[in-house]
């Protein structure tokens, strides 16, 4: 087993790859006595790293388990979320990484693997985890509604994997909340909606229809509406940028004005900005440009 890099969006399983191939390797007896597991939640500065990781590393470690199978004589450190190490921690953890590769292996997980130095990539193998496909959550969510006996309709199972974008994690949290909330009855695409705070699309044709009126008044009234209802302006950018770009109504011109919009928009949301302010600038580039086609 080489030194491990795991990368990938969340929710795509690179934990569960890794500790259930400890798992695999040691049997659960031995589980706890040779994997090290620091997540971005425990103190990883440099201090520990030298310390708490280079003890664990020298120890070492039989080959033999206690049901008598033949294990490898080493022991692996989980790094979750590695990527949120500070440079000087993860240029701590080269040297350790070579010098005690008889007794142990280095598991780096993280979600970009661009923050990682250099210098530890290369001394690991990257597994690159890809969002997960429609067809894999899909049956991965009603395998685990035929376990737990949830009912849920096939429409919902498809706009939840739809809305959880390759994340298994959000798409069983939120078939979990639904399921809470409807107590036993069978779960419905509108349902789905509701708990993962994703607008409506008739909300979003208001959006559209709001700016082809070319009226400031509707404009106002429909964003502090929107507003009000409790929707979130950055939900609703993500969301738009998916309808503008597959649209057939906008100019190719219109469409890179919008996008371009788009960005500036979730950034400043992002930095705090004024989400009804944001959201009128936003309307109000959409409506310039389609003023400008008719």
């Amino acid at each position: 087993l080489p030194n491990l890099l795991f990368y990938g969006p969340p929710g795509t399983g690179k934990t569960s790859t890794i500790l259930a191939a400890a798992r695999e390797l040691f049997g659960p007896e031995l589980f706890r006595q040779r994997v090290l597991e620091l997540n971005a939640s425990d103190e990883r500065g440099i201090q520990v790293i030298r310390e708490k990781v280079k003890a664990f590393a020298q120890l070492t470690a039989s080959g033999t388990r206690a049901d008598g199978k033949v294990c490898p004589p080493f022991k692996i450190v989980i790094l979750d979320e590695a990527d949120s190490m500070t440079s000087a921690a993860q240029a701590a953890l080269r040297r350790t990484m070579e010098k005690e590769s008889k007794t142990t292996r280095f598991c780096l997980i993280c979600n970009y693997i661009s923050r990682i130095i250099e210098p530890l990539t290369s001394r690991c193998s990257k597994f690159r985890f890809k969002p997960l496909s429609d067809k894999i959550q899909q049956q991965r969510v009603l395998d685990v509604a035929e376990k737990e006996h949830v009912k849920i309709s096939g429409e919902a199972v498809s706009y939840l994997v739809k809305v959880s974008e390759g994340d298994l994690r959000k798409a069983i949290t939120f078939l979990q909340s639904a399921t809470r909330l409807m107590g036993g009855k069978e779960i419905t695409e509108k349902i789905v909606t509701e708990i993962a705070g994703v607008i409506p699309k008739e909300t979003i044709d208001g959006v559209i229809l709001a700016c082809k009126s070319f009226s400031f008044e509707k404009l106002e009234r429909m964003a502090k509406n929107l507003i009000n209802e409790g929707y979130a302006v950055a939900q609703l950018v993500n969301q738009l940028h998916d309808i503008v770009v597959e649209s057939e109504d906008f100019s190719d011109k219109q469409k890179s004005a919008i996008v371009e919009k788009l960005a500036d928009v979730d950034k400043c949301l992002a930095d705090g900005a004024d989400e009804y302010l944001q959201l009128m600038g936003l309307c109000a580039l959409v409506m310039q440009q389609l003023s400008q086609s008719s």
